[in-house]
């Protein structure tokens, strides 16, 4: 699924392409895709023809689009494979075309949402007071966000009662971090992903931090990463961080620190990577790598 690189990569592609048109018509092509748009999908078009997008906003995975003459915005998730595509209206269809929006002026592009699996989706909102729509109120800011406030996540970081990879998946602590840029973070960091939050001091709460907000940073600068043709960015282009990643998926192969063989270990319905010596896990919890 993407994390928050990959989604701020789309989200900067709409911004550019999309920001300031005006809707003219809206094609929903198969229910699921505005599945949480409970009203429908003929209610979905009728509703956000001849609004005008204001600029693309984004908080952790979440990305949308506010409708600039009305309290309300398009909500977008990507899902596993969903991708908003900004295509020329001359483009053949993709095979898995969910949604078509097109707009009053004379650019000859049009908005695609692209959904394989169908676990994505559009669905327009109100907003809460502060401009977000209002079913994502409860998401907490994440790293990049400038009002994002360090000090208050390190302690909450450190009373919660659970592991560290659990708390930095945690959307109602900090946004935006999943599967890979977590065990990217645990990596640099030199943690193990069953490490107690208690145990953590400010400083290595901090560190943690630090180290997430860097490998997102890294990951961001070269278009997210791209295990398959399901994530790319609004013009179809694939990112390249899976090149740089130290732990997400080296199963078997050299840490790049130490040498020795990464291990990964099923983890919540997911898997953890890590590096036997230099993540060690907790006394409590140790058994044989």
């Amino acid at each position: 699924m993407p994390e928050l690189p990959e989604v701020e990569v789309v989200r900067r592609g709409l911004e550019r392409w999309v920001t300031g048109r005006t809707v003219s018509e809206v094609q929903v092509l198969h229910p699921r895709a505005v599945r949480r748009h409970l009203a429908g999908g003929e209610d979905f078009a009728v509703r956000l023809k001849g609004h005008r997008i204001g600029a693309a906003r984004r908080r952790g995975k979440y990305l949308w689009l506010p409708l600039e003459d009305t309290a309300a915005s398009v909500l977008g998730h990507l899902g596993m494979s969903g991708q908003l595509l900004v295509q020329p209206e001359t483009v053949p269809d993709e095979k898995h075309l969910r949604i078509r929006v097109r707009f009053d002026d004379a650019l000859g592009t049009e908005l695609r949402f692209v959904d394989q699996r169908t676990f994505g989706g559009l669905s327009l909102h109100d907003n809460a007071p502060d401009g977000l729509p209002d079913v994502i109120a409860h998401i907490a800011r994440d790293p990049l966000d400038p009002l994002f406030d360090d000090d208050a996540f390190c302690a909450a970081l450190r009373l919660r009662r659970t592991t560290v990879k659990r708390a930095l998946l945690d959307q109602s602590l900090i946004s935006g971090v999943g599967n890979i840029y977590a065990d990217e973070a645990l990596w640099r960091a030199r943690l193990h992903y069953d490490r107690p939050t208690a145990t953590l001091t400010r400083p290595r709460a901090a560190e943690l931090l630090g180290h997430a907000r860097d490998v997102m940073n890294a990951a961001l600068a070269v278009g997210g990463t791209s295990f398959d043709s399901l994530y790319v960015n609004v013009n179809g282009e694939s990112g390249y961080f899976e090149r740089s990643l130290d732990a997400y998926g080296r199963e078997d192969e050299p840490c790049r620190r130490c040498g020795t063989a990464m291990r990964r270990r099923p983890w919540m319905n997911r898997s953890s990577c890590f590096c036997p010596r230099c993540q060690r896990p907790p006394v409590s919890r140790r058994r044989p790598l």
